[in-house]
């Protein structure tokens, strides 16, 4: 048991405290063996230090909460819990839709269907995570908000997402501008997910910290990631190769998740897809999980959905 004192500076402690302590017990009844005593603008843990390293945090996002809203509700505090419970190990009772992060709006980043919430549990105890589905399904979206949540959390020391660079129909050479202009236009989709995520001057920050990396695949080989969340995002498109290659980055307290679409590849027809050929090479290896997406789990315009199942009978009826 150990003690440890937070100095509340930049919010109001009857705000974050609540009426009669009413947040306070709450955060306190979550975490049985600590003790919380709120001294006018400081508070005195005690109990083991990996719960005083969860309250830390806690109380820091609800500082923030408070900053911004100007007011704390039961539901931001519960909301807040179910984050820290999350990043910090599954614990009894710990809701399956528990959010992962806030969005800079103040919204709530949640698994909202079956598949995101497979992927969550499945990168609760897995090192590398396969999330394999069709779009639409927020593959790409769940994987980086456990990034940032990891990276915020401090299980992590930084992120670093790729992308296959492949032509989809069209020439990356006739694309106007240098290396980076024709590269960054397949890297787009990572960034607004990040940029949903994080304040703009923080992303920034912590890019140009390279906290945050956001590359091209090519760009990976004969680096050594450690303390990392890795993604490889549209995998589908990776090589065999390649696929090798990325798998083997990571360090020591190293997590990836590999994201694609099976049915979208724009390799050349001679090249097989990486993301296809390594189910059956790391099938039933410990410390990897695969994650199958349905149809049913889009969550885009319903339209998608209807155009994924037209395409579908599309395939099936040239095929019969």
């Amino acid at each position: 048991m150990i003690e440890k004192k937070l100095t509340l500076s930049k919010v109001e402690p009857v705000l974050l405290f609540g009426h009669n302590d009413h947040h306070l017990r709450k955060i306190e009844s979550g975490y049985e063996k600590t003790r919380i005593t709120a001294r006018g603008n400081e508070l005195y843990l005690k109990g083991e230090a990996q719960d005083l390293a969860q309250l830390e945090r806690i109380f820091e996002e609800l500082s923030l909460i408070v900053h911004k809203n100007g007011h704390l509700t039961d539901k931001d505090v519960d909301t807040v819990l179910d984050l820290a419970r999350l990043n910090g190990g599954p614990k009894s009772g710990e809701a399956q839709d528990a959010a992962l992060l806030f969005t800079q709006n103040g919204g709530l980043i949640r698994p909202k269907n079956e598949g995101q919430r497979k992927m969550v549990q499945a990168a609760r105890s897995h090192d590398i995570v396969f999330a394999i589905g069709p779009a639409g399904t927020g593959k790409t979206y769940i994987a980086v908000a456990l990034a940032v949540a990891a990276l915020k959390s401090r299980l992590v020391k930084r992120i670093v997402l790729a992308r296959p660079a492949v032509e989809a129909g069209e020439s990356l050479g006739f694309l106007p501008g240098d290396l980076r202009d024709k590269i960054d236009p397949y890297l787009r989709p990572l960034y607004d997910a990040l940029e949903d995520m994080l304040p703009a001057d923080k992303l920034r920050g912590l890019m140009e910290q390279n906290l945050i990396e956001i590359v091209p695949l090519a760009y990976m080989r004969g680096r050594t990631l450690n303390s990392a969340f890795v993604i490889l995002d549209e995998a589908q498109n990776a090589t065999n190769t390649q696929m090798k290659m990325f798998l083997t980055r990571l360090g020591a307290n190293s997590r990836a998740m590999v994201t694609g679409d099976i049915t979208q590849t724009d390799l050349p027809k001679r090249s097989q897809s990486g993301l296809i050929h390594v189910q059956e090479i790391l099938e039933g290896v410990e410390g990897i999980s695969f994650v199958y997406l349905k149809k049913s789990d889009v969550v885009r315009h319903q339209l998608v959905q209807d155009i994924i199942e037209a395409y579908d009978r599309f395939d099936t009826d040239l095929e019969g």
